[in-house]
This record gives C-alpha cells, sequence and structure tokens, in this order.
C-alpha cells in the first residue's frame, strides 16, 4: 500500500533542506572549534549550542519526512569552508548562512502553498519563525560586535562580549511578541 503524502517536488525540497540544515550544523561546529582554539569561550559555546540547534532541525525535518510515508535521503555535506578571520567576520558568515537558510524554508512555504499541501504548509511555519529568531539574534550580535569596535574592537571589548556571550539565550524577543509595556 503506497503511503506517501508528499509529492516528489517536497519530497526533494525537504531532503535538501535536510540536507542544509546538517551542513549548517557542521558549519556552526566549525566555527566554535575556531572560536575555541582563539580563546573565545563564550562564543565558541554559543556555537556549540547553535551547532545543536541545527542538527535538531534537521532531525524535525527527518522525522517529518518519514511522517509523511515519504522517503528520506540522507545526503552527504559539503565542508563548511574557510574559518573566520575574526569575531566580526565569524558573525557576518552566520547571518549570511541563515538568510540562506531563510530563502530555502520560504521556498517549501511558497511550494506547500501553491500545491495546497495544508500539512507540509503548518509544519513549516515553525521554520518561518525559528528563521525570524534566528535572523535577529545574529543581526543583534553584529550590533553588538560594531559597538564593540567592529574589526578594531580592542581586545578588552572581545573579552566582555566574550564573557556576555556564555548567557546569551540562544533565541531571540521578536516584534511579534512585544508590548507597549514590554517593548
Amino acid at each position: 500500500m503506497k503511503t506517501n503524502r508528499l509529492s516528489e517536488s517536497l519530497r526533494k525540497a525537504l531532503n535538501d533542506q535536510m540536507t542544509k540544515e546538517a551542513w549548517q550544523s557542521q558549519v556552526y561546529l566549525s566555527y566554535a572549534t575556531w572560536a575555541n582554539s582563539a580563546g573565545f569561550e563564550g562564543i565558541s559555546n554559543f556555537l556549540f549550542r547553535h551547532a545543536e540547534e541545527e542538527r535538531n532541525h534537521m532531525m524535525k525535518i527527518l522525522e517529518y519526512i518519514l511522517e509523511r510515508g515519504a522517503e528520506a535521503k540522507v545526503e552527504a555535506i559539503p565542508a563548511p569552508g574557510a574559518a573566520p578571520t575574526s569575531v566580526q567576520d565569524c558573525f557576518n558568515k552566520v547571518f549570511e548562512q541563515e538568510v540562506g537558510n531563510t530563502k530555502g524554508i520560504y521556498k517549501i512555504v511558497k511550494m506547500s502553498f501553491d500545491e495546497e499541501d495544508w500539512a507540509t504548509w503548518h509544519f513549516m511555519q515553525w521554520f518561518v519563525k525559528e528563521q525570524t529568531e534566528e535572523e535577529t539574534l545574529a543581526l543583534n550580535l553584529l550590533d553588538k560586535i560594531k559597538i564593540a569596535g567592529g574589526e578594531k574592537a580592542a581586545s578588552s571589548s572581545l573579552y566582555s562580549l566574550d564573557r556576555d556571550m556564555l548567557n546569551t539565550p540562544d533565541d531571540a524577543k521578536l516584534a511579534e511578541d512585544k508590548t507597549a509595556i514590554n517593548p
């Protein structure tokens, strides 16, 4: 009996996104090891946590594909690429990677809408919110790095930023959750 409830195009797009999430996990791992080697314990810890978060995203998609009766295909992932050259470069790359990931999520959302696959459309809404959080968090960190001096940040500013990163939450407050009382 055929149990697949995903179109071939959505199955492929979800599998591609699953692979992208796995790749992003590896990128975060590589950045975390770079930060650790450079002595940035707080930044490293933050990036290690995000590597795990990306792996969890991969697993969510994998489970969804299987629950819809389709074939999940685990693919090889490319190497993460060059290590960052500075803290600012690291978080510029993080932001660019998250924007690229958002585009992949939006593609699946649009496909599921166009195909009237409401289960997939609904499933992807969690990722839409998650990507909004990820981009906001990356932008907030880039703002902090800019305040610290950007590429010319003094060691003392980077030290303070690194200490702050030990306790930086893994998600950002979104506009949709803010009010006049709690901006």
